[in-house]
């Protein structure tokens, strides 16, 4: 192995007493242009692998000294497993591997069968990424799908620090951690675009509908929330097809 593939950090972790020792192993050499699948281990109290699928723009090695923005997508619970395709199914690593030019840096990890996104794990991966590839730390942001909504919502609560902006479709979250005064400074400044369908069975449009509040509450201004009103759960086609989704994504910076 690489001793350059590894890194050690510490991380504590929301439920555990005492913070624990994390190992990351990044693997793969992406080129510019084109979606490719790479890993990363992480060792807290088990071992969680996250395999995942990295995209580079096309001038991403056009300029050594230009920093890129880079965008993190959580797919739903259906994409979990090990095989990296499904992960490529919805969202915008469809539409790389469709031949979509996208101008920003795209991680699409995929988690693992029968667990749900673990934000400290998600953020010890972007840490890495940071650190290997020339990611603008001003310019980070989150998207994501169902459960990936979820997890989307759960990153901007506990690490609105490390986001630009976030687009959580079709999902919910811990509303009452947005009114935790520790939180409402990073808030703020964060810019949320909350997206679902009206006639979505299985996850309700109220669960969006009491995040969009809860961060109003906490003093969040630049936010929105778009609602399909014939759409089913998939209301995540339609958000990603919206004209202006990626131009509002990168106008923000941290």
């Amino acid at each position: 192995m690489n001793p350059r593939s590894l890194r050690l950090a510490l991380l504590t972790l929301a439920g555990l007493a005492s913070a624990s020792l994390l190992r990351a192993e990044l693997s793969g050499s992406p080129q510019p242009g084109r979606q490719v699948s790479a890993g990363y281990r992480a060792v807290v109290t088990r071992t969680n692998q996250l395999d995942y699928l990295l995209y580079l723009p096309k001038d991403y090695g056009a300029d050594a000294s230009k920093q890129w923005p880079l965008v993190l997508f959580l797919h739903g619970a259906g994409e979990r497993g090990q095989d990296l395709q499904k992960v490529a199914v919805h969202g915008p690593p469809k539409m790389v591997q469709s031949g979509r030019d996208l101008p920003f840096i795209l991680v699409s990890p995929q988690c693992p069968e029968r667990q749900v996104w673990d934000d400290a794990v998600l953020i010890g991966m972007l840490d890495e990424l940071q650190a290997r590839y020339r990611v603008d730390p001003k310019r980070v942001y989150a998207t994501g799908l169902s459960m990936g909504g979820y997890g989307t919502w759960a990153l901007a609560l506990r690490h609105p620090e490390r986001f630009a902006a976030v687009a959580p479709v079709c999902g919910g979250g811990e509303r009452i951690r947005a009114l935790l005064p520790s939180q409402q400074e990073a808030l703020k400044t964060l810019g949320v675009w909350a997206f679902h369908g009206g006639k979505d069975n299985v996850v309700a449009l109220s669960e969006s509908e009491r995040m969009v509040d809860a961060f109003k509450k906490a003093g969040v201004t630049d936010i929105r929330l778009t609602v399909y009103p014939e759409a089913g759960h998939d209301s995540w086609t339609q958000a990603y097809s919206e004209p202006t989704f990626f131009d509002w994504l990168l106008q923000h910076s941290r």
